[in-house]
């Protein structure tokens, strides 16, 4: 179908790209008129069972008023959602309201030749989706009790699902807001699916290299090479139409005349070819490409060629690794794939590595080598149009070959969907990220993502947050990988030091501390001066010995240079000591000029550093992620009293009022009716024009009262006369409204209000914003000037676990002041914590609410009270990480 047949009411956003069971991709659309001879196509390609099971009767062909009924749809009360594949229609779901305008009855044909490959699932979830836009909140079906298919589709979507019988149909019935059991369902499922896709791509039976070349140093003669040369255990093609044999083995001209079936295609040619590639790709039914071609950023014609690029390689079934990719390499012995630019096949190891652009991952594989350091597998993004470090990592979640994940993110395209699979990933096994710190502030070139508006730390938070171990250069990143490959995970934070210098000893010990480790042992009188046979059995008894303490749960052993004996001798025996104790035993060389000698990377198994700051640091980032790892996660649940149909009708009321980007900011009365929603009362306010009116306004409230200026800036100002607490009376409150109407003239800020005076207490501030980059986000800090002057806030990406709300409040510097301090008694946390946790809910739930400040909100022995709120909403964009399971164009 094409973008000029699509009605005014086409809803787009429907639109995505999904992924099968079985790793492979199809497009899922709403359906027009224009799909009448695909629908027909369908039916009468299914069997004479799958008819009978979908209308409860047979019939060979659909009339065409049956075809006008269902392809004829308004979007909203009557809906049809198609998944297609190679122009063909493969699976079709929709559903009709009925009588009960919160009720409709879905149905679903698949194909089927795709039947058992997740289709049911997915085109509930879309569908689901689609109907509580339209205010649908329940979801109702008739199946044939012999169609178990399908009964079980339903049983498994994670819903509440109930069956009856009734007059010989099985009737199924179940709400469609998502729940905590549904999303882990479709996570589960989404979670397999592309993990799924990379196995293919990883494990290939058969290669084919496209634009191989005969001319040495050229892309495609270099992936050639390389995948033989490697050991690849299946077939490999050359395709290049002006050669008959390429590194030993015949070459064709062109893909359809390859013997035998492709899953990996592996493309370099120029850029103008590569949509004909893909469309033979297409043809030949590849699994997936993995394209070395660059040049898609020119910020024009490349970025559209990219873009049609993966529309047709996704319609078609088929994954893509790149553009501008340095490949991809699996040293299992049984696949031994070498798909890429680096010359040899890496040692087998425990640390997957994921890069983007083919610079970044030339300089991982080179400094994974310097290391010493063993692979599992490499996944060289480039511009990541298609496959992303998601993908890698839902993969790498499942790969038993796997110890460690190292990432090098240059940009981010879909952040929550990062967190929530690296939470998860990093639950299992350590996560390590590199990233820059203007990262989200900058693109790379060809990466076609959103920037950030968030704080500067925001995106840290989000990585703190996920409980992956961020670093900050690619040396930082093998430093933490080497421990974690090669030793047990530390037990706790209990450390030895050994050492033969009391200073060195001493150096290390120290900045072992300032970085969170409990030295419990600092043993200087190591000598190691007596010769090869003397020293050796000293040096392994004094590290036994520090090791056989419970309370050392790692050791580092930091020694300069002896005479007499090498560093590979004293490595061979600090890796013996560890090996038999099971403990996490790291070595500093100090001073060492020899340049064969040990000294940074692993030995064995024993990791080496010549740095003590390196050492240290390493380690001290692995305790925590052990830390994190052990911690109690905490529940998601929510509070049973939020009424989110009453804030969602509000949220969309207001946000037909904004027009393009404008925001359309809330009055109090409204702002509090959004927060009452969320069981969160706005202490009442009341803006008053004269004296008079002023006492009124107090008489209703209630005395003591607070008098303020309503400008937002001037209102939180004591020092500059813009607010006036614990007014007792009339007398007072007059003479206070004259006194303020004079200072605040300079600054035209005369229009003043009263309000309720509630116990004094801490201030602070709690903001929540949609972010382009990150979604929505949620801040917090101390009022005053550790957030005017010092930045000094939390950052959380919602959905927050009661866990991350606890740590979210005691992150700011300034959160001391929270638990009494000076004299003053702490706030009641619990209090505070409940209302940070429903704005995180309010701001997860609602992606129009562009920007929400409750500034203060004033914590106190027995109160928590919010004293002003600023909501602005806007006719927002859909994220792209919602409740159903899409491809996103914007991966990462």
């Amino acid at each position: 179908m094409v973008d000029g047949q699509k009605s005014p009411g086409y809803p787009a956003h429907w639109e995505a790209d999904v992924v099968l069971k079985d790793g492979s991709t199809a497009h899922i659309r709403p359906i027009t008129p224009q799909d009448a001879a695909g629908l027909e196509a369908l039916h009468a390609g299914q069997s004479e069972t799958s008819i009978y099971l979908r209308f409860f009767t047979y019939k060979a062909r659909l009339t065409e008023k049956e075809l006008k009924r269902f392809t004829e749809v308004d979007h909203k009360s009557r809906v049809a959602l198609i998944v297609e594949r190679s122009n063909a229609i493969i699976g079709v779901g929709r559903y009709d309201r009925l009588d009960d305008p919160e009720e409709a009855e879905v149905a679903f044909n698949i194909s089927d030749a795709f039947q058992g490959q997740g289709l049911g699932s997915i085109l509930i979830e879309h569908l689901a989706a689609a109907a509580r836009e339209n205010g649908i909140e329940r979801f109702s079906a008739e199946v044939l009790p012999e169609n178990r298919k399908m009964i079980t589709v339903f049983n498994e979507t994670g819903f509440d699902v109930k069956r009856h019988f009734d007059d010989g149909v099985v009737m199924v019935e179940f709400p469609i807001d998502p729940t905590e059991k549904s999303r882990a369902v479709m996570e589960s499922r989404e979670h397999r699916a592309e993990a799924k896709s990379l196995v293919d791509l990883l494990n290939p039976r058969s290669v084919a290299v496209i634009g191989a070349s005969r001319d040495w140093g050229t892309v495609g003669y270099s992936f050639m090479e390389h995948i033989v040369d490697g050991g690849f255990e299946g077939p490999v093609y050359a395709v290049n139409p002006e050669a008959l044999e390429l590194a030993g083995t015949f070459s064709y001209s062109r893909l359809s005349e390859v013997p035998g079936p492709v899953d990996l295609a592996v493309v370099s040619v120029p850029r103008d070819q590569i949509m004909g590639v893909a469309r033979d790709c297409a043809a030949a039914g590849v699994r997936g490409m993995l394209v070395a071609t660059a040049g898609f950023d020119d910020g024009g014609s490349g970025l559209e060629v990219q873009r049609e690029l993966v529309r047709v390689a996704r319609v078609n079934g088929m994954r893509v690794i790149g553009p501008a990719s340095l490949g991809i390499v699996n040293t299992d012995p049984a696949v031994k794939l070498n798909a890429s630019m680096a010359p040899g096949l890496p040692r087998e190891g425990g640390l997957a590595l994921f890069s983007q652009s083919a610079a970044i991952g030339a300089i991982l594989y080179a400094a994974a080598s310097r290391s010493g350091l063993g692979i599992s597998s490499i996944v060289s993004a480039g511009n990541r149009a298609d496959m992303s470090g998601n993908d890698a990592m839902q993969y790498w979640e499942d790969d038993e070959r796997t110890k460690v994940v190292g990432l090098y993110l240059e940009s981010f395209g879909n952040p929550r969907k990062f967190s929530r699979i690296a939470r998860r990933l990093s639950q299992k096994k350590p996560v390590i990220v590199a990233k820059s710190d203007v990262m989200g502030l900058r693109l790379p070139p060809g990466h076609e993502v959103r920037a950030t508006q968030a704080p500067l730390g925001a995106v840290d938070a989000m990585l703190e947050q996920s409980g992956v171990i961020r670093v900050g250069t690619y040396e930082q990143l093998m430093d933490v990988a080497q421990i974690i490959e090669s030793q047990p995970l530390p037990a706790g934070d209990g450390l030895g030091v050994l050492s033969n210098s009391r200073a060195l000893g001493r150096v290390v010990a120290d900045n072992a501390e300032t970085k969170g480790l409990k030295v419990a042992v600092h043993d200087h009188d190591l000598s190691l001066n007596d010769g090869l046979t003397r020293s050796l059995p000293r040096l392994k008894h004094h590290l036994m010995t520090v090791l056989e303490r419970e309370d050392v749960h790692t050791a580092v052993v930091t020694l300069l240079p002896s005479p007499g004996i090498t560093e590979r001798a004293v490595a061979e025996a600090i890796e013996q000591v560890g090996a038999e104790t099971g403990k996490t035993v790291i070595t500093v060389f100090a001073g060492i000029t020899d340049p064969t000698a040990p000294v940074d990377g692993l030995f064995g198994k024993l990791p080496c550093f010549s740095s003590p700051g390196r050492a240290t640091n390493a380690l001290a980032q692995i305790v925590r992620y052990v830390q994190w790892r052990r911690r109690d996660f905490g529940s998601f649940a929510e509070p049973e009293d939020i009424n989110l149909n009453r804030a969602e009708d509000l949220v969309h009321e207001w946000s037909q009022r904004a027009n393009g980007t404008e925001l359309v900011q809330l009055s109090d009365e409204a702002a509090s009716e959004l927060l009452e929603c969320y069981g969160i009362t706005m202490v009442p306010s009341a803006k008053f024009a004269d004296a008079d009116a002023g006492v009124a306004a107090a008489n209703r409230l209630g005395w003591p009262v607070v008098l303020k200026t309503q400008d937002q800036y001037l209102r939180h100002r004591l020092d500059l006369g813009g607010v006036q607490l614990n007014i007792p009376d009339e007398a007072s409150l007059r003479h206070n409204i004259m006194r303020m109407t004079e200072v605040m003239e300079p600054y035209g800020a005369t229009k003043l209000e009263v309000q309720h005076m509630v116990d004094a207490g801490q201030g602070t501030i709690l903001r929540a914003i949609e972010d382009p980059l990150l979604g929505p986000l949620v801040s917090f800090g101390i009022s005053g000037d550790a957030v005017l002057l010092l930045d000094d806030w939390a950052h959380g990406i919602p959905p927050l676990s009661s866990t991350d709300v606890s740590e979210f409040v005691r992150s700011p510097q300034a959160s001391r002041k929270l638990f009494g301090y000076e004299g003053v008694p702490p706030v009641n946390i619990d209090l505070l914590e409940n209302i940070v946790r429903r704005i995180a809910i309010l701001k997860d739930n609602h992606p129009e609410v562009a920007l929400l400040e409750i500034n203060p909100l004033v914590a106190s022995e027995r109160t928590v009270s919010v004293l002003s709120v600023d909501i602005r909403v806007a006719d927002a964009a859909r994220r792209t990480d919602s409740a159903r399971r899409a491809v996103s164009t914007h991966s990462y």
